[in-house]
This record gives structure tokens, sequence and C-alpha cells, in this order.
């Protein structure tokens, strides 16, 4: 899949599109900010090249995958304020939705308005059966956002090397809700 082929998802406040060059120093700066990335991966914060590969990679997920990370953007400015997506890299449990906003756009509800429009693509687009957030324990926020998601705590798991939430989320006219 180009970038071309990126599809955009627009919402009342949000327009998510795909994450190019012009997105890049805003990218590279919300990854080099520690509280950005405190609870993502390792914890660590990732320095302008880790940045350009953290960005090649959530790009080349669309290639392989068919889904991928959006780059959020305000819509009224065009002004780049975090990214979320889907993910199911090599060794993840499921399809993933994941989010991540600059400092300043927390607290906003734009983490939930842009996991609606996502979850919606993920039913409607890919037919998932099952979707699934992982959140570090602690990560109180986003445990908040999962929730208002409709996300369903599941479980707890250690995962790359960090004791993590595991919410599920489920297509809608689903039935059943439990899925192994």
């Amino acid at each position: 899949m180009a970038i071309a082929d990126i599809p955009v998802l627009e919402t009342p406040r949000l327009r998510l599109t795909a994450l190019t060059e012009r997105h890049f120093d805003d990218y590279a700066a919300m990854l080099a900010d520690a509280e950005s990335t405190r609870w993502i991966g390792d914890g660590q914060p990732l320095d302008r090249m880790n940045a350009w590969r953290s960005m090649a990679m959530l790009l080349g997920h669309w290639a392989l995958r068919g889904c991928g990370m959006w780059a959020i953007e305000l819509k009224d400015t065009g002004e780049f304020i975090g990214r979320a997506g889907l993910m199911k890299p090599e060794g993840w449990p499921d399809l993933e939705l994941g989010w991540m906003l600059k400092p300043e756009h927390r607290h906003h509800g734009y983490a939930t308005e842009a996991g609606e429009a996502i979850l919606d693509f993920a039913w409607n687009q890919l037919h998932a059966q099952r979707v699934i957030s992982m959140v570090r324990i602690g990560n109180e926020a986003s445990d908040h956002v999962a929730e208002r998601l409709g996300g369903e705590h599941i479980d707890n798991i250690d995962f790359l090397g960090g004791a993590t939430h595991l919410f599920a989320y489920y297509p809608p006219h689903r039935e059943v809700r439990r899925a192994g």
C-alpha cells in the first residue's frame, strides 16, 4: 500500500491522515519527550534517528498488514497533535488500537475521538472480529480512554517487560462478547 492509498478519516475535530515527512519534526519532538514515551515500548525517549525509524516502521505496517498508525491533525489548523491507529507487529497478541498525543493536547478527548473513528474503520473496512489495547499498568489516562471506547479489561499480561492491562473491543453487532 502506498502512502497515497492510506485512507483519511475525519471526525468533528480531527483529521487522521498518513504520516509524512512534513509531520516528522513534530513527531520526533513528541518521541523525544520522556513524558510522551513513558508508557510506550521500553519507556525511553527516542532521538531523531530512532524517531525516523519509528515512523518508517509505522508506514511499513500499512504495506505489510493493510492498516497502521495515522497522524492526528486538528481539522481547523492542520496542526499535528499525535498518532493513533491499528498495529499487529510480529509478536503482538492481536490487532492493537494505540494512541499517543503531544502533552499539550492531552485531556481534550482527542484520543477517544480518534479511537472511535479507528474502531469504526476496524469493523467496517478490515472486518476485524476483535481489537485490543495494551495499556501499561499505572497509565490511568489511557485506561480511561480504553474504557470510554468500550474496551473490556480482560487480562493483565507481561508485555515487552512491563505489566500491562489488556482491553478488548468487539464489533457492535457481535452477540457473544468474549473470544479467545
